[in-house]
């Protein structure tokens, strides 16, 4: 471990429900890469304090996590393209004072998407909230044009599919040969339904592939079913590895090695 001195460099996370992912990433790759760096994860109940304090102290960069997604953005000074098109943001780099908010789940999930499902796959997508608008958008800009919101919250829902050119519906309806895309947090460790399928396995049994943004754990219910009925899927553990590692180089303009990084990775996870 680097030891810490009036130099050392601070980098944070903003969450209401503080996890360990980031913090070992981070400060992993700091080490490794002989970065005067240190990195800690907050939680808040005054976010325009604390991004107050990012400013003042001269802290360089904060990862974002719901609920502060898009409550930080009226806080900062500017947003990159990332982040404005979709109106949340997940990463805040400070420049001498002045700070600007990313999307690096977004730059995540559009890469993962052109890598692994052809654009003329259909889609259905659960959920309307922050990490929602940031698929949503990834789908729309890397050229999904045939798919479909699922979301309870008619105002959220019908907002998100005008945003991004497709349709809404209340309730989950054709799914045939889809990509299936859990946004919400069904199947996370420690919450309600951390047990639950966010897709009855009628809908995986006829998908085209299945996608859970939920990272903890990194074998959701959803994906587990899937893999078993030899569906194609992505993982929100791919998910936050990719926007961990675009964060860490908005921070400190280094780019680490693909082994690095699985190392990182690897630590991450305990």
């Amino acid at each position: 471990m680097n030891t810490i001195s009036r130099d050392t460099r601070l980098c944070m996370s903003l969450s209401a429900r503080p996890g360990n992912f980031g913090t070992r990433f981070h400060n992993h790759l700091y080490a490794a890469l002989g970065l005067d760096y240190v990195y800690k994860a907050f939680t808040t109940t005054d976010l325009p304090a604390a991004i107050g304090g990012i400013r003042a102290l001269g802290i360089r960069g904060c990862a974002i996590s719901m609920p502060f997604k898009e409550a930080c953005i009226p806080l900062l000074d500017a947003l990159d393209a990332s982040a404005a098109a979709i109106d949340a943001v997940n990463t805040i780099v400070n420049d001498d004072g002045l700070l600007r908010g990313y999307n690096t789940d977004y730059r995540a999930v559009r890469e993962l998407l052109e890598q692994r499902v052809p654009p003329s796959t259909p889609f259905v997508l659960l959920g309307s909230g922050g990490m929602a608008k940031a698929v949503a958008s990834a789908l729309r800009d890397a050229g999904f044009a045939d798919g479909t919101i699922v979301a309870r919250n008619a105002a959220s829902g019908r907002a998100l599919a005008a945003r991004c050119g497709c349709a809404w519906q209340p309730q989950l309806g054709e799914v045939d040969g889809a990509l299936l895309i859990n946004t919400t947090p069904i199947g996370m460790s420690g919450a309600a339904e951390a047990e639950a399928l966010a897709f009855p396995p009628s809908a995986v049994a006829v998908a085209h592939s299945v996608f859970d943004v939920v990272a903890l754990p990194e074998h959701t219910p959803l994906l587990r079913l899937a893999r078993a009925l030899g569906k194609p899927v992505i993982s929100g553990a791919e998910v936050i590895v990719l926007q961990a590692l675009e964060q860490f180089v908005l921070y400190t303009g280094v780019r680490p090695g693909a082994e690095q990084v699985a190392a990182a990775a690897r630590f991450a996870r305990g």
